[in-house]
């Protein structure tokens, strides 16, 4: 076990974790950004970039902070027994990840529904998880799937729904380089498998400006 010798904490939600820096792990990952600097044909020691392999290393450490987060532990810390058993959507929910296959990010909006069999959550909770699932190493077709699951696990309801829309910043500053592509995945489970009418709701609701 490395000795903790720093705790920066990030407090935008109770549920955000302690993302702790030990020492070691950190200036293992900045000797590592310091060689790919140099590799690339830049001098680590020139005034803009002397601390950079640092900064990196810190930054990568919080964008991947979803490894610390129990999704689950997350909902289940505002679980209410109601008898509401009508469609509950949040939509619009901003989205940021790195994908697994080249380290760039990928970001868009995720809508999710669910329909309530006597349990509903706090609504803050919903993003929450998307937060801890998409804060790692990803893709966009396994995020979609875990945050359902997380929701049908633990909130037991009729039924999930999850959209992610999503722009690739693989897909943008390398390889095809196809600036306005958007990528759309989808998963479904319970009434939102079963009924057509239930699906085309959700489809219409997150479409529709209700504001």
């Amino acid at each position: 076990m490395l000795s903790i010798t720093e705790v920066k904490k990030y407090t935008r939600n109770e549920d955000m974790a302690e993302k702790k820096y030990d020492q070691e792990t950190t200036d293992k990952l900045a000797k590592n950004y310091e060689d790919v600097l140099n590799r690339l044909g830049e001098d680590p020691n020139r005034e803009g970039l002397i601390k950079t392999p640092e900064r990196v290393a810190e930054a990568m450490l919080f964008l991947t902070h979803g490894y610390d987060l129990n999704p689950d532990e997350i909902l289940k810390k505002a679980i209410f027994h109601e008898k509401y058993s009508e469609m509950v959507l949040v939509k619009d929910i901003e989205l940021y990840s790195l994908c697994e296959h080249h380290m760039l990010p990928f970001f868009g909006k995720a809508h999710i529904a669910y329909i309530p069999n006597g349990k509903i959550c706090g609504l803050s909770k919903i993003p929450r998880v998307v937060d801890a699932y998409s804060r790692r190493l990803q893709v966009q077709e396994r995020l979609t799937i875990e945050i359902r699951d997380c929701v049908q696990r633990v909130l037991e309801p009729q039924g999930v729904a999850v959209v992610i829309e999503a722009s690739h910043m693989c897909m943008q500053m390398r390889g095809v380089q196809k600036q306005n592509s958007v990528t759309t995945t989808s998963a479904f489970t319970g009434l939102f498998l079963k009924n057509d009418s239930t699906r085309k709701e959700f489809v219409e609701l997150i479409k529709a400006d209700l504001h």
